[in-house]
């Protein structure tokens, strides 16, 4: 018969597991108290770290619907349960794991998906969200940037005083499904000459 604090216990781990994004299965046996406590330091605020029994964990995972964890519930058992950048946590865990060869990642599962140990690496090897979303920024920008150097140029013909027609053109990389500006040179001309 259960009693009232595995219970509680039961659903404290299944309610951490349906608030996280990716959860990391580790063994910890050989860790100090103070190598745990400062990998619950370098994991962060967005990630809870903790050492769980086997059966209850097993009961939680089932009740989350977490399949990851079968047959990985042995020997000194601690979850990194993450709710933020799961590439930072794990980044996180595997430099640790490095460091400390006593922790061994075993498994995990991020937004519903089994990774392996080798998996839960590459997700390590990743870009932060923050890098990636810098890099998506600085592409959407450059071409508005072209676009204000060539209206730029042109108001600057125009407030000296030239022709319109004499306006600089943009400076454009060529695109693969475009034909090359040069081609497109001779019709400009033409259009100019009748005029």
């Amino acid at each position: 018969m259960a009693t009232p604090t595995k219970v509680a216990a039961v659903a404290e781990i299944t309610q951490d597991f349906n608030e996280s994004t990716a959860a990391v299965l580790t063994e910890y046996r050989g860790l100090t108290v103070a190598q745990l406590k400062e990998l619950r330091v370098s994991l962060g605020q967005d990630t809870k770290f903790a050492v769980v029994k086997n059966t209850l964990t097993a009961i939680a995972a089932k009740e989350a619907g977490v399949d990851a964890f079968e047959g990985q519930l042995s020997g000194p058992t601690a979850i990194a349960f993450i709710k933020g950048d799961a590439v930072a946590a794990a980044k996180s865990l595997t430099d640790f794991a490095k460091a400390n060869k006593q922790l061994v990642i075993k498994t995990g599962v991020f937004e519903g998906k089994a990774l392996n140990a080798s998996e839960v690496a590459a997700l390590a090897a990743l870009e932060s969200r923050e890098l990636q979303l810098a890099k998506v920024a600085g592409i959407l920008k450059a071409p508005m940037a072209a676009a204000a150097r060539t209206l730029e140029a042109l108001r600057l013909k125009l407030a000296e005083g030239a022709p319109a027609e004499e306006a600089p053109a943009a400076e454009e990389a060529p695109v693969a499904d475009e034909a090359p500006v040069a081609e497109e040179a001779p019709a400009a001309e033409a259009e100019t000459t009748e005029a």
